[in-house]
């Protein structure tokens, strides 16, 4: 493993945890210049194409996920953490479905899901664009209906 910091080949494990993802994370020291840092590694499990909603296909993309839900959770009390563990969430509902392709707006709608539980100030931002809420009644709609869920 290459150190991050001075570049040097080697270092050594100091402490392996495992994760109920099924991620791996070591703790190295380099031998070379003594500092510490830690390595991730994950399974590399394939997702399905998403079919866009014009018929194009996509690769899907982690990266691009957790920004749509950091942009949602921009200036809310929802820890980077909480974000990364819905992508998790997302990304291996998605693998354990086993297709080849599927519909984009299944992973929307999970987003959707995901943050109506999360924040419910970020779940209203990504419905504005993602559920297409365009005048003030639907928006008023959809936030009278989330009351109504919270109440009960």
């Amino acid at each position: 493993m290459e150190c991050p910091y001075c570049g040097a080949e080697g270092s050594k494990v100091i402490h392996t945890t495992r994760d109920e993802g099924g991620s791996i994370r070591r703790r190295r020291e380099c031998k070379s210049c003594g500092v510490r840092f830690n390595t991730y590694e994950r399974p590399e499990l394939t997702t399905p194409m998403l079919i866009k909603h014009d018929g194009n296909r996509e690769e899907f993309k982690r990266d691009k996920l957790i920004h749509a839900i950091r942009m949602a959770c921009a200036k809310r009390p929802v820890s980077a953490s909480d974000i990364t563990h819905l992508a998790d969430d997302i990304e291996f509902a998605l693998q354990q479905l086993g297709c080849d392709e599927v519909p984009s707006r299944l992973v929307g709608d999970m987003v959707v899901r995901g943050l109506r539980d999360l924040d419910e100030i970020a779940y209203i931002r990504y419905a504005l664009i993602y559920l297409q809420l365009n005048n003030l009644d639907s928006v008023l709609s959809e936030i009278d209906r989330l009351m109504t869920i919270s109440e009960n």
